[in-house]
């Protein structure tokens, strides 16, 4: 028998790779898995592409901490005190310290959930339930004190 030997005619590796800056990780250019491959019990489950109203969610919560912190220093400006002795220091030393701190805190938080979005915390209850209730935590809040400022204002 004759057996021909086969020959590698690659010259470099056909996968490319991911440059700092990825369309994907932005959500500018959709990802193929939009939901978990497996149904795993208990293990985490990353997908390339993340659902739009999760997006909506995310950017919510972000304008929602922006306007926490605005109202947070006209209610201070107005005789208010502010509870969380960690922010009043921050708020004493330097006001952009504060709000600079508050907006990247949020937003280190939020990358963390979302990248985390699929994980099961309990049988029923995913990580992307938790932006949820921040979401509606945070609208309560900012009524509460839109409240305080009209109660200030009279």
């Amino acid at each position: 028998m004759n057996f021909a030997a086969v020959v590698n005619h690659r010259s470099e590796d056909r996968r490319q790779g991911m440059p700092f800056f990825c369309a994907y990780h932005m959500g500018i250019r959709p990802g193929r898995r939009m939901n978990e491959r497996r149904f795993s019990k208990g293990g985490a489950a990353y997908v390339d592409r993340y659902s739009n109203h999760l997006m909506f969610c995310v950017i919510g919560i972000l304008l929602l901490s922006i306007c926490d912190a605005v109202f947070t220093l006209r209610i201070l400006a107005n005789g208010g005190e502010e509870l969380n002795w960690f922010m009043a220091v921050l708020i004493e030393d330097n006001v952009s310290k504060f709000i600079a701190f508050k907006l990247a805190l949020t937003s280190l938080a939020l990358i963390l959930l979302v990248i985390h979005h699929n994980v099961r915390l309990t049988s029923k209850l995913y990580v992307r339930h938790l932006k949820y209730m921040i979401l509606t935590g945070y609208s309560i809040l900012i009524g509460y004190e839109l409240h305080l400022l009209n109660l200030a204002a009279a």
